[in-house]
């Protein structure tokens, strides 16, 4: 049977330390033995393109797939290509 977790006071205050303000990313809490041993917080910054309008992703890049078919290129050409 999994031990139970043991959050005491200071994690929970670690962890809302990580988490407020967090606007785009993730925190990840890691437990050995029913403990919290470590928590990562990754963010991550978007930035507007402020001279531009942004279009979509599938439309301003063709896929790998798509450039594969008009090239005419073996699929394994075309993932090396694309890698």
């Amino acid at each position: 049977m999994a031990k139970p977790l043991e959050v005491d006071d200071v994690w929970q205050e670690r962890i809302l330390d990580q988490v407020s303000g967090l606007q785009y990313g993730q925190v990840i809490i890691t437990v050995h033995d029913g403990r919290i041993v470590q928590i990562d917080r990754t963010e991550r910054t978007r930035y507007d393109n402020p001279g531009q309008k942004q279009a979509p992703a599938e439309a301003s890049k063709p896929s790998a797939s798509a450039r594969a078919k008009t090239s005419g290129a073996a699929d394994g050409e075309s993932l090396r290509a694309a890698q």
